[in-house]
Parts: C-alpha cells; sequence; structure tokens
C-alpha cells in the first residue's frame, strides 16, 4: 500500500494512493498514518480489505497540499557515509561500524514544501536518501529476520545538510541536520510487502534540473537490515521512528571547487525507485 497525509500542515488526513493512481480517503477507517497504526495489524488489515472492496471515497480536491506520510515521528536516525561511490568519490575512510546521529522531528516537512537556507548559510547541501520506517517495538534484535520484520515500509528522504554547521563549527553534526525544514520526507510511505528487496531501488537526485546524484541502495556499505539490528542495541526504536540509511555520491561536498552548495530560488528534485518523487523551492529563513 502506498499511505500518505494530506491536507494544510498541522491538518493532514490519513489517504491511499490506489492501484490506479486515484487517492483516497482513509478518515472514515483511521484516524491518522502514525506509529499506533503502523503497530495495528487489524487497522492495516482493514484498510486493506477497504481497498479490495473498492468502497474508498475518492480525494479530487484541487490543489491538495502531501504532508509528511508518518505523524508524530518519535525520533529520526541519521546514518552518515553509507555508500561506497561516495567513498569512492570523496576519498573519506569507509566506517567499521555504522556511523550514527540524530535529527529532530520537527525537521520533518513535506515532500513538495519549501526548503529553509538558515541564515548565515554557504553551504547548503542536498542528500537523497531511503528512509526506513519502523512498525513494531525493536529493542536488541540479534538476527536480520527480525529487523525486517520490524520494518513497517519505505520512503524518500532529503536529509538537507549545512556543511559549515556540521563540519567546521565545531561539535558534533547536530548543527548541520537540525536546521527547519530540513527532512522533506515522502510521499508516500510504501508498505515493506511492496518492497521486496530495499536493496535494489534507484536514486535520483536534482538541481536546477541538472542530474547529481544516481546510485542505488545496493551501493549501501550496511543494508538496512544491518541498520535496523544495529541501531536497536543503541537506542530502542518504536513505531513511526525512522531511519535515514545515508546518501550516494553526487553532494556538493564531495565536487570540485567552488561547490554548488543551494542557495534561495534553487529547485531539487529527488525520487526514489517505487517511492515516488519530491521538489522543493529553497528560500531564504
Amino acid at each position: 500500500m502506498r499511505l500518505l497525509r494530506v491536507g494544510p500542515a498541522g491538518a493532514e488526513r490519513p489517504a491511499l494512493l490506489d492501484e490506479d493512481g486515484i487517492l483516497r480517503d482513509l478518515s472514515a477507517l483511521v484516524p491518522d498514518v502514525d506509529g499506533a497504526l503502523l503497530a495495528d495489524a487489524s487497522a492495516l488489515s482493514r484498510i486493506r480489505a477497504a481497498v479490495g472492496a473498492r468502497i474508498l471515497p475518492a480525494l479530487d480536491e484541487p490543489g491538495l497540499r502531501t504532508g509528511p506520510p508518518v505523524a508524530r515521528i518519535g525520533k529520526i536516525v541519521g546514518i552518515g557515509v553509507n555508500y561506497r561511490d561516495l567513498v569512492a568519490a570523496t576519498g573519506v575512510r569507509p566506517p567499521a561500524e555504522p556511523l550514527v546521529f540524530l535529527k529532530a522531528p520537527d525537521t520533518v516537512v513535506g515532500p513538495d514544501d519549501t526548503v529553509l537556507v538558515p541564515r548565515g548559510s554557504t553551504k547548503t547541501d542536498w542528500e537523497a536518501e531511503l528512509a526506513v520506517v519502523i512498525g513494531r517495538t525493536a529493542r536488541y534484535l540479534r538476527t536480520d529476520e527480525e529487523a525486517m520484520a520490524a520494518v513497517a515500509g519505505y520512503a524518500v528522504a532529503h536529509d538537507v545538510s549545512e556543511r559549515e554547521f556540521q563540519n567546521e563549527r565545531g561539535g558534533q553534526w547536530d548543527k548541520g541536520k537540525n536546521c527547519e525544514t530540513f527532512n522533506p520526507l515522502g510521499p508516500w510511505l510504501v508498505t515493506a510487502d511492496e518492497i521486496p528487496d530495499p536493496q535494489a531501488l534507484g536514486v535520483r537526485l536534482w538541481v536546477n534540473g541538472e542530474l547529481m546524484q544516481e546510485s542505488s541502495t545496493a551501493q549501501q556499505i550496511f543494508p538496512v537490515a544491518h541498520l535496523v539490528r544495529y541501531v536497536s542495541h543503541f537506542m530502542t526504536l518504536y513505531p513511526g521512528d525512522v531511519i535515514n540509511t545515508g546518501t550516494p555520491a553526487g553532494v556538493a561536498l564531495g565536487r570540485p571547487d567552488p561547490k554548488p552548495y543551494l542557495r534561495a530560488g534553487d529547485v531539487v528534485e529527488l525520487e526514489i525507485d517505487g517511492l515516488g518523487r519530491q521538489r522543493q523551492v529553497l528560500k531564504d529563513a
């Protein structure tokens, strides 16, 4: 299923995109798409039954905004330096273990919402990423099979990053990862049964129409199952939590000088096979 949330920011309602590309209203079945829904097998079964019975009403309101596909996210776990092509392009040392950082849930916006260039920023960068959404409480997972069973689904994430704040201002990466609007998510949460192999998805990103990133999740150093299992040994993962699994080569940071960092007026578009497409126009904060 392709679950999503539509409507004004802060007042989104649950919806589903059916196999014919028609937007369907889920409001009569569930209050929202959130961790509580993703952990409720009976509620998800009711949605699947309604889809099969073709009884869900269509949503045909013109100009309807698409919001983040998951509400009330508890935490976003970021993974750094997780693509072989990124390591090759930048010359950084591949990590022996996953590099983990956190992003605040309030960085999340809709897939086509405005992204704000922070005040004082000169190095705002793009990062197309596969997001993993957790569907059951996970702690100290022992096997890849247990890890994959904890995955509710997948989405497109844009891990926007300010490289000066991240790398040149001291401390950890948090300063460059948590600026307002720095995690567009969606358009859809695609349930795990629709993605048989999360390590076989094409990832692409364009800036002002120029292709900047083109890779595959097959390039990941630590695949999805390993990441979910690994993270569960350092923090408890709850339904609705998100893991951003890293970005491939092609970011501005890894390009020759003068590096083409983002500015107000730039347009970023990104997509992952089967998970939909995002488009953001940048503005100054």
